[in-house]
């Protein structure tokens, strides 16, 4: 489709400039000639999804093409990326890329269907947030020295949700085994939206749930937030301590989110959508969704997430042969 804001201007104009008219070929690379899918590997309601939606109406006013988001829940992200690498990189298709499908995945699988390197074109960091370490109501232990002494009085009975095997939530409770030296149990669902269902239900008691899926509930009062799990505090929750904080020093277990698409999208693609998704992020309202949900130091060229992301999995890597973290299911 046509950048129609690239000829916003005069037919005098145009005539005498020329160099415009040589642009013209790329322009016409610049978007997709139809709608744009963003997948999200999980189900609606979780932290990928909500930053998903709050960027397509955004980007599909920019880009005056129909943007939807496609949920394709299923093995922590890894399905919506398996399916996102095999298409083709015309722009049609995007993936709101994750902490799991693009770094904690391939530190615990190194024979994925797709390379989280070399598969797919980098767009822009949408945001990093803290993990809330949330409970039900009903549980007695609310801070996290209550909780630790409560895994070890119950080896094996107190229960944390995920997202699913090898979630950023699943590690993060792992990474807290480890270093609290306590056995907890741990329950798998096939998203955030499921678990924060069940969470509320009493069906399992904690979770270290994105602060972006976990918010509402926490504001709402139906869930207790217990401590976060950047070395830093989020300006979203000032009063709530990090994990470091509580007990466990050095204790950094993120979660964040991308926007890429697929290997082989043109260069003049790439920087229109990455420059497009920036601007949609400094927007003021979008810039209070984001705040509101931890969502922060997201923007940036696809250069700056390309570089983020190697960090990332070398990062976890480490992590995971350092504390011997295996995921069987």
């Amino acid at each position: 489709m046509i950048d129609r804001r690239s000829f916003a201007i005069g037919a005098g104009a145009a005539l005498a400039a020329p160099a415009l008219q040589a642009q013209t070929p790329q322009n016409l690379q610049a978007l997709p000639n139809g709608p744009v899918r963003i997948v999200v590997g999980f189900p609606p309601g979780g932290g990928t999804d909500t930053l998903a939606r709050v960027l397509a109406p955004k980007l599909q006013e920019m880009w005056k093409l129909n943007v939807i988001v496609d949920n394709k829940a299923g093995a922590a992200g890894v399905l919506a990326a398996e399916h996102v690498a095999k298409q083709p990189g015309d722009g049609s298709t995007l993936l709101m890329a994750h902490i799991n499908s693009h770094a904690i995945a391939p530190a615990l699988n190194p024979k994925l269907s797709y390379n989280p390197e070399t598969d797919f074109s980098p767009l822009t960091l949408v945001g990093v947030t803290p993990n809330l370490l949330i409970g039900n109501t009903s549980q007695t232990a609310r801070t996290l020295p209550e909780l630790i002494a409560a895994c070890k009085a119950q080896p094996g009975q107190v229960t944390f949700g995920s997202s699913g095997p090898a979630s950023a939530q699943h590690l993060a409770l792992e990474l807290f085994k480890h270093r609290a030296k306590v056995f907890a149990l741990h329950i798998p669902y096939r998203g955030s939206g499921p678990l924060i269902t069940d969470l509320i239900g009493g069906q399992v008691q904690y979770s270290f749930e994105t602060m972006t899926a976990a918010t509402p509930h926490v504001k709402s009062g139906k869930v207790i937030a217990i401590a976060q799990t950047r070395p830093k505090r989020s300006k979203a929750y000032p009063d709530v301590p990090t994990v470091a904080e509580a007990g466990l020093p050095d204790f950094d277990a993120t979660t964040w989110y991308g926007l890429a698409g697929p290997k082989g999208m043109p260069a003049v693609m790439v920087k229109r959508m990455s420059e497009d998704i920036q601007r949609a992020l400094a927007l003021p309202d979008v810039q209070e969704r984001l705040a509101q949900n931890g969502a922060e130091d997201g923007g940036g060229a696809p250069e700056r997430f390309a570089e983020f992301m190697r960090a990332e999995r070398s990062k976890y890597s480490a992590l995971v042969k350092a504390a011997g973290i295996k995921i069987d299911s």
